[in-house]
């Protein structure tokens, strides 16, 4: 495709016109020659902003594009309302590459009630694949706004579902030829569907309820997670790595590339501190939401975690294993 702005008739044909969610909150919405957006807010209400890049896939990244964003605003209280997307897009691209990817989104937001609010698409020669950046916009009571950090010592320190479940998913779909040499087709696809379990909005707005912090598991795995939770609120942690749930999928991936899973990118599991940790392991699988009580918060500033019985000191969070995938 040519080097610019998509051409109006193709940016209404690939992108705006797959796009379907509404919402009332919404006073302008995308269009041709929109560069805003404008929301209403009752009263009492907040807005919250996130924005985050998606450069570690090329499959799927219209489906990471939405999850990554709502996830971020479901870590504060929020509810999600809609995001706005820049796409920087290699000039090998097609048409019906760039609809899909819309496809994907609107699929997503569908999923979520959620509105894409506007954007802009540009075809560049700066990136050789697909590069997103997406702007996440939610609401919360001002008084049910939650922080990072918030967590305070003598608290339980909770973990949703599974770690690695996006880098899983996305190793799986990224490497999936190569890693047919000694996996099934089976187990590749239960490991790519490992992305269709990354929303963490469902146990945000259980955990709400109950949570001091809490904090979207996102690059750097769960070790990142753990040690930006510990310097946000001034806490220290002890947590049994035994105690850390994880899918056999993404054990044996990691093994096969040698990657640390407790580093590995983690959409999908959100880490929680609570002063009720049973309970909200409880409220959660009533829902059907896997909950694990992996350590407590501690008034120390030592960050320890425990294999086998014995304390090693946490480490500040490094590059995430994922991209280690593409080294080779």
């Amino acid at each position: 495709m040519k080097i610019g702005k998509l051409s109006e008739s193709a940016l209404q044909k690939v992108v705006i016109e797959q796009l379907h969610t509404k919402r009332d909150e919404v006073l302008i919405g995308p269009g041709i020659g929109e560069d805003c957006t404008a929301l209403k807010l009752e009263k009492d209400e907040v807005f919250v902003a996130s924005t985050d890049p998606i450069t570690g896939a090329t499959k799927d990244i219209g489906h990471l594009a939405v999850h990554i964003t709502a996830n971020d605003l479901a870590s504060s209280g929020a509810q999600p309302i809609g995001l706005m997307i820049t796409a920087l897009l290699p000039s090998s691209i097609k048409e019906y590459q760039i609809k899909e990817m819309m496809q994907q989104v609107n699929g997503e937001c569908e999923k979520l009630s959620m509105m894409v609010l506007g954007g802009h698409t540009e075809i560049t020669d700066v990136v050789n694949q697909p590069v997103l950046s997406v702007t996440g916009i939610g609401k919360v009571k001002e008084d049910q706004l939650i922080l990072s950090k918030g967590a305070k010592p003598g608290q339980d320190i909770v973990i949703t579902k599974y770690i690695g479940l996006e880098g899983t998913g996305i190793i799986a779909g990224e490497k999936e030829e190569e890693l047919g040499k000694w996996f099934s087709r089976a187990f590749l696809k239960e490991a790519k569907d490992c992305l269709k379990d990354i929303s963490v909005v469902p146990e945000g707005l259980i955990a709400k309820e109950y949570a001091s912090s809490m904090h979207d598991i996102t690059e750097g795995g769960i070790y990142g997670a753990l040690w930006e939770i510990s310097k946000a609120s001034g806490v220290g942690l002890e947590v049994v790595i035994e105690d850390i749930p994880i899918k056999q999928h993404t054990i044996e991936l990691c093994e096969r590339y040698d990657l640390n899973p407790y580093q590995l990118i983690s959409s999908g599991s959100m880490l929680i501190t609570t002063d009720h940790g049973r309970e909200l392991v409880a409220a959660l699988e009533q829902k059907g939401i896997k909950g694990t009580i992996i350590g407590h918060t501690t008034d120390s500033r030592e960050k320890l975690i425990y294999r086998q019985g014995k304390a090693s000191n946490l480490e500040a969070p490094k590059q995430d294993e994922l991209y280690k995938i593409y080294e080779e």
